[in-house]
Formats: structure tokens, C-alpha cells, sequence
């Protein structure tokens, strides 16, 4: 399989990525929960670690002042937004994202922030400003967007004054605060003719990077919305990347035991089939919704956690750290409440930073219409093996889902001297060598000639 081939609908792909997000992977912070503090300021002492991990963007949750109406906990969720021009008292000051922002780019790492287009608090002033803004139901009463959603409220997208008052406060924070991008939250539920003039704009100020929350999967569980639309094409003006969540919900599977790992084949042949090569897909083990409401990765993958982690930061896309993963976190933090991660000396800060290390600096692992040439290669169905080319640069990866070590057979694309990247020992391979991969085990190995 190679990751140049043409793909149909290649010519609606118009956006340009910014240079800079060519060998990035990226980092998820709940500033809430980072430390005893909770504050930008105190987080921004994580960012040399983070940036000798590897990472290139760091994603911020919702910053923004947190409605009390409705509030769910104590101090609510971060995604029932007060105020779009505001900063969350909670985290600091303007000056304090600024501050962090600098920090970031200092670092050589770009910041994004999460964005709530979709629906506000019940006590964000529009609603009583603006009350045309919002979706209202037969009676005239205006509604969440999901019933389960009672904190928030729904924005109605007919209107041409919220699209130029969102607009408005997107170009504000890359203006006021120097940030980069956004992760958009449910992207796919606010018009995609929103976002595609909204990035045109942004764009016109600096290159910015554009994360949406979708994924034709989206809703997952079975559950259904009523106002779903799989075809959002959102990937072809407006957004670099989106979540790889077919993958996620396979790798889940998999531990389960319903599904084998060699499908997973079958999910990079549908997302090419599905995006064009240029688009970045997003690939994960946990993220703030996974962790809170459906389990950390150990409760959910058990001892392919760290495998499965591999995979994710191999495979051609973009791979996510969330806040604690580097900490082997096995708990679900908190959603509205305060519940400070105990950091542990960080026992997997070198499991991550070997990952994303070779991500950032080798040929190869480029994201995007730069990935190299994709080969699968022979392996038992509950093990996955292949290389990514670029030129005579090549790296070699084989994980094992089974408890029973794997001994695997190399084949002949695979020869000549082979440096262990975990391990630090350079092997000479040969055709029809057994490689030993342990159970629930990986290699990752860096072609040196």
C-alpha cells in the first residue's frame, strides 16, 4: 500500500498545512487537572519536558469562563462556554495564556485551543442578548444540542450575525494571544460553509492548524442524532486533521477479543479510500472524553496499552499523547471536579519520548501528503507488522496483541543492518530470520544500512 496513490477526489483538498505541523505529534492538557494549582502558569513549567518528549502542538482544554447555570459538579464543564472573549479565572489571566504561548514557541512547539462553536452556556450573556442565535423546539424553547447535554445550550448556524461573531472571536485569540489553531469540538454539528470561510480568515493572519472532532463514525455507541451529517467534508477547505476514531474503536475491540488486529488493514484502507492523502487522520489510545467516561487505556486494553500505543505512533497519521499518559495514569480523572494527576516521576517519559522523538526527526514518519511508502508485511492475524520508506530511510515496526511471544519470520524486503530504537542494539537482519517480538511486545527498528 503506498500512501501516494492518487486518490479521486485529490483536487478538494485546498488546505495548506503549516510547515511546521510536518513531523509534529501532539499533546492534550487539562490545565485543570495538570497540577495542585490548576493554572497556565503552572503548567508552562512542564513545557521543556514536554518539548524534549518530542511534542510539536499542544492542545489546550477549553480556556474560557465556565457557565454556573445548569452546572454540572463543582466547577463544571469546560466545554459550557461563558464568555468566548474571556479567560477561565480558574486558570489564570490573558496574560498568563500569553506567557505560555511565548513559552511554547520558545520551545519550537505551537499552541491550539479548544473551540466550542456548537452550543454555550445556559447564562452565557448571547442568550439573552442573542436569543435568535439559538435552536429552539416546537414551542419556542431553546434546547441542548444532545438531551443528555443539559448544561448547554444550541446555536442555530441560520444566523449570519453569530457566523460573523464567531468568526470575530476565533481571529481573537490568534490576534490577543499568538495561539496557532484550534481543536473544534463536535466540528461535524456546526455548518461546514462556517468553518471553510472561518479558516480563510484565519489564515490571512498566519498559517494555522485546524483539529476537528469528527470522524464518519461519529456518534459512537450506536447512539443516533438527529441532525448527524457523515458527509461534512470538513477535510477539504477547513480542517488539517481529524480523529482517527475507527481506529480507536478497533483497538478497543481487539483487547476485547471481538475483533483481530490484522483488521486493522481494513481501517487504513477506508480511511485512504475515504480522505484524500493530504488530510492528517489522528490516532490515539486515550484522549479527555476516553479517560473520563469510558476507561484509561489499561482498564480498556489491558497490556496492549503500550503496544497499541506504538501502533498509534507509527502508523502513517498523527499521534496523541493526553495529559497523564506519560505518567502510566490508571485513572479516570475527574470531569467537573477537581482531581490533581499524581505525576509519579513519569515512569513512561522515555517510552514517549523514544516514539516521538523518531517521529520528529526521521524522514520517513512525515504526516500528510509527505508520508512515506506504506508496506504491509506477512504477519499471524493477531500481530502487525510493516515499513515506512522514504528514499533509502526506513523504519520497521511489528507488535504482538497475544500473550505468547511471536517469533517472526523476516521477509525478504527487510535485510542489512537494523538499529533497535528501544533496546539501542544494531542487529544485521536476513531473509528468513526469526525476530522475536514478546508477548503484547514490539520492535521498533531504524533501517542504518
Amino acid at each position: 500500500m503506498s500512501d501516494f496513490t492518487p486518490h479521486p477526489q485529490e483536487h478538494l483538498f485546498q488546505v495548506q498545512h503549516p510547515e511546521w505541523a510536518a513531523h509534529a505529534s501532539i499533546y492534550e492538557v487539562n490545565v485543570r487537572q495538570y497540577t495542585p494549582e490548576g493554572t497556565f502558569r503552572a503548567f508552562a513549567e512542564h513545557l521543556p519536558r514536554l518539548a524534549a518528549m518530542g511534542i510539536g502542538i499542544v492542545w489546550l482544554m477549553p480556556i474560557h469562563p465556565i457557565g454556573k447555570l445548569h452546572r454540572k459538579g463543582t466547577l463544571g464543564s469546560q466545554y459550557a462556554v461563558r464568555d468566548y472573549f474571556g479567560v477561565n479565572p480558574e486558570f489564570g489571566t490573558l496574560d498568563d495564556l500569553r506567557h505560555l504561548v511565548q513559552e511554547a514557541h520558545r520551545l519550537d512547539m505551537h499552541v491550539i485551543l479548544d473551540w466550542v462553536a456548537n452550543h454555550t452556556s445556559w447564562d452565557n450573556p448571547l442568550v439573552a442578548e442573542h436569543p435568535e442565535w439559538f435552536t429552539k423546539d416546537e414551542n419556542g424553547k431553546m434546547v441542548p444540542p444532545i438531551p443528555d447535554w443539559e448544561d448547554v445550550v444550541d446555536l442555530d448556524y441560520d444566523s449570519q450575525e453569530l457566523r460573523r461573531y464567531m468568526t470575530d472571536a476565533l481571529l481573537y485569540w490568534v490576534r490577543e494571544a499568538g495561539i496557532d489553531g484550534y481543536r473544534c469540538d463536535v466540528a461535524g454539528l456546526v455548518p461546514t460553509d462556517f468553518w471553510d470561510a472561518a479558516r480563510q480568515e484565519l489564515d490571512q493572519l498566519k498559517p494555522v492548524f485546524m483539529l476537528a472532532e469528527w470522524d464518519e463514525l461519529y456518534p459512537s455507541g450506536g447512539q443516533t442524532w438527529e441532525n448527524f451529517n457523515s458527509n461534512t467534508r470538513l477535510l477539504e477547505r477547513a480542517f488539517d486533521m481529524t480523529f482517527g476514531l475507527r481506529l480507536h474503536y478497533l483497538l478497543d475491540h481487539v483487547a476485547e477479543g471481538k475483533n483481530q488486529l490484522c483488521e486493522v488493514d481494513a481501517y487504513l484502507a477506508e480511511e485512504r479510500a475515504k480522505y484524500p492523502r493530504g488530510v492528517y487522520l489522528m490516532h490515539f489510545t486515550s484522549n479527555h472524553d476516553v479517560n473520563s467516561w469510558d476507561g484509561t487505556e489499561y482498564e480498556r486494553l489491558g497490556e496492549n496499552a503500550l503496544p497499541f500505543a506504538v501502533l498509534c505512533a507509527q502508523l502513517p497519521g498523527m499521534p496523541l499523547v493526553y495529559t497523564g499518559q506519560e505518567a502510566a495514569l490508571n485513572k479516570r480523572l475527574a470531569f467537573f471536579d477537581k482531581d490533581t494527576i499524581d505525576w509519579n516521576d513519569y515512569p513512561l517519559q522515555a517510552f514517549y519520548t523514544t516514539l516521538l522523538q523518531l517521529k520528529k526527526r526521521h524522514a520517513a514518519l512525515h504526516n500528510g501528503a509527505r508520508e512515506s511508502r506504506f508496506e504491509r508485511l506477512p504477519a499471524p492475524d493477531a500481530a502487525f507488522a510493516f515499513t515506512r520508506r522514504h528514499g533509502n530511510a526506513a523504519v520497521l515496526v511489528v507488535v504482538n496483541s497475544t500473550p505468547t511471544p511471536l517469533g517472526w519470520t523476516l521477509p525478504a524486503t527487510v535485510a542489512n543492518a537494523w538499529y533497535d530504537v528501544f533496546s539501542g542494539l544494531t542487529e544485521e537482519l536476513t531473509p528468513g530470520q526469526m525476530l522475536t517480538v514478546e508477548g503484547h511486545g514490539w520492535r521498533v527498528l531504524e533501517y542504518v544500512g
